[in-house]
């Protein structure tokens, strides 16, 4: 393996700070990854400043005692019609006579904050949509905290193009237990990526035993507490699927030597095999505090970010192979990513359709995977290289959502006969 290119991330190269604080930008900030970068920026006050915060707007009280909390700059909503809402919350929580922080909103307002001047940008947008602020915090020359996976699914070579070495740090807790492992050697030393996955609510079932799974089983995740998009995700494997893409673009890593290992415990969040025969392996607790604190503050380390195991306790970790027949998903994933071009974005966004479907108890469990593959199937060899544009990731994006919804709709039609 060449050791040029350079990987997007890289635990070897990083941007310095320009003062002893990071001036941080937190996009996402009232969803999960962002509060909890909120929680640790709170209790490092002298390592961190949050200079401006974005949300979607469903939740502007929250926005608002955020931003009067971190006294930032400018706050951002998507939503423009929540303006008024947010200017009477941060009235409220500023109090009288305090001078409010500017506001930007509209589909592009989150945009306009990734290209803003700090140290490092966190994106913790949910979905697609987060591409745009990825590309604007890369052009800018910002440090991308990245939790963001779906930008650098959909839109891998435009993120690859604007990025340079090392200003890409994953927040994912896979990632960024790979980051952390490959701190200890030489790229060209890689053997493999082994992500772990917990395996889901429904681990050790066989495909015949999904097909009756209801909603309620599927947001039931034995590890950890998400949303249920992500967590439908978990339990199909499709977020391994999206790692597994996620791992070949920040390392440059052949598909061919990314793997997947289910491990209930979710106490080894990844390793990395070396030549020599070594596996490094990063650990702790189940707890996305230790991922968020590399992204904001690497090469650093912050100090009591995430607890740790207490080794005088027993406690057994466990490793099984993944079964492909039950779970599909991440082998349909290798296939789109080594199609490249917009074939991610058709998988992502076929998947985020069906999982609403599933949610909504139009479609079954198994029928997720069984319409992604079909509209991957349709969508054919996708136009790849640098003619790539945003442009291209939308429309096939819509194209795809809207492929998934009829076939859907037919086979809910289909199952009512």
């Amino acid at each position: 393996m060449s050791d040029s290119p350079a990987p997007l991330a890289d635990p070897h190269l990083v941007f310095d700070a320009v003062d002893g604080r990071r001036d941080l930008v937190i996009l996402g900030s009232t969803g999960s990854i962002g509060t909890q970068a909120i929680d640790l920026v709170l209790r490092n006050p002298g390592r961190f400043r949050v200079t401006a915060l974005s949300a979607a707007g469903g939740r502007v009280q929250l926005l608002a005692e955020q931003a009067a909390q971190l006294r930032v700059r400018t706050v951002a909503v998507a939503d423009a019609d929540k303006v008024p809402a947010l200017r009477e919350a941060l009235r409220e929580a500023y109090g009288a006579g305090e001078p409010l922080p500017g506001i930007l909103a509209g589909p592009d307002a989150a945009t306009e904050l990734a290209a803003s001047a700090c140290h490092t940008v966190l994106n913790g947008i949910t979905g697609s949509i987060g591409l745009a602020p990825t590309l604007a915090a890369l052009k800018a020359g910002r440090t991308l905290a990245l939790a963001n996976k779906e930008s650098l699914i959909v839109g891998g070579p435009l993120v690859k193009a604007l990025a340079a070495p090392g200003q890409i740090i994953p927040v994912d807790s896979e990632h960024a237990a790979l980051f952390q492992a490959l701190a200890a050697g030489k790229r060209a030393d890689v053997r493999k990526l082994v992500v772990t996955a917990s395996g889901g609510p429904f681990r050790g079932r066989t495909r015949a035993e999904l097909a009756d799974v209801t909603r309620e089983q599927a947001l039931a995740h034995p590890t950890w507490a998400m949303g249920p998009v992500i967590t439908v995700n978990s339990a199909t494997l499709v977020n391994k699927g999206l790692e597994v893409i996620e791992a070949h673009l920040l390392y440059d890593i052949p598909f061919d030597r990314i793997e997947v290992v289910v491990h209930p415990q979710s106490y080894v969040h990844s390793m990395v095999e070396f030549t020599d025969g070594s596996t490094l392996a990063q650990a702790t607790p189940p707890d996305m505090g230790g991922p968020i604190a590399i992204g904001l503050g690497w090469p650093e380390r912050v100090p009591d970010a995430a607890p740790a195991f207490d080794w005088t306790k027993a406690s057994s970790w466990e490793f099984f192979p993944l079964d492909t027949e039950a779970f599909p998903s991440v082998g349909l994933a290798r296939h789109v990513g080594t199609l490249g071009g917009t074939a991610p974005a058709v998988f992502n966004a076929a998947n985020e359709e069906c999982v609403d479907a599933f949610l909504a108890g139009r479609l079954p469990f198994n029928g997720i995977m069984d319409t992604v593959t079909a509209v991957v199937a349709e969508h054919g060899t996708p136009a790849t290289g640098t003619s790539l544009t945003v442009a291209d990731v939308l429309e096939a994006e819509t194209w795809a959502r809207a492929r998934a919804r009829e076939l859907s709709a037919a086979a809910t039609a289909e199952a009512h006969v």
